[in-house]
């Protein structure tokens, strides 16, 4: 599936994966994540996409955000709106699938293997716009769950489906490292 020549670029939704690896009963340690892929290829980007609450002077996102920025990550986000619907439910909107797919295509020039971690069928059209450019796209997410929280489309388009349960012994946090110090900043993000 990977060829250790290929040059490799990992594109996270935050919200998809942490809603992923808790519906599958573990939490991502991302050091291990890069080191993973650092072992499949030439690992040359990697990006982590998530939104931020517009009214919050501080988010406890922050903690998460600057410790990827500053170990190998390029992290991207962009403000969060909150909306009230027409049943007076609080909602957030924080969708970063336009952010992802542009920086993914800007990317095709120079990556052979794109790795997209998220089950969100909208990406289906950026797997085909990158296979037409002779990218190879791998998908991260999950089947294992009680519903599937990939999308059957992505799965079915994806070059290859890398279920995240088999990846579990590489990239999970150890229960006794205790409470990574952004812990408490990645619940938010399963709220967007």
């Amino acid at each position: 599936m990977f060829d250790p020549r290929e040059k490799i670029a990992l594109f996270i939704d935050g919200a998809n994966l942490y809603a992923a690896s808790k519906n599958l009963g573990f939490d991502i340690d991302y050091r291990k994540l890069l080191t993973a892929f650092r072992g499949r290829g030439y690992l040359l980007r990697a990006y982590y996409y998530t939104a931020l609450l517009e009214d919050q002077e501080y988010s406890s996102l922050r903690p998460l955000i600057d410790w990827l920025d500053y170990n190998g990550y390029n992290v991207v986000t962009k403000l969060a709106k909150e909306y009230t619907d027409l049943l007076g439910r609080r909602k957030i909107k924080g969708n970063m699938d336009i952010e992802l797919a542009v920086d993914a295509m800007e990317q095709a020039k120079t990556v052979d293997h794109m790795v997209i971690f998220s089950g969100d069928g909208a990406f289906t059209s950026l797997v085909e716009a990158l296979q037409r450019r002779g990218r190879k796209v791998s998908v991260v997410s999950t089947m294992q769950t009680q519903a599937p929280m990939i999308a059957d489309d992505l799965r079915r388009r994806a070059d290859h489906f890398i279920e995240l349960m088999t990846l579990k012994a590489e990239i999970e946090r150890s229960p006794n490292e205790g409470p990574a110090r952004y812990g408490e900043a990645v619940r938010l993000d399963a709220a967007l």
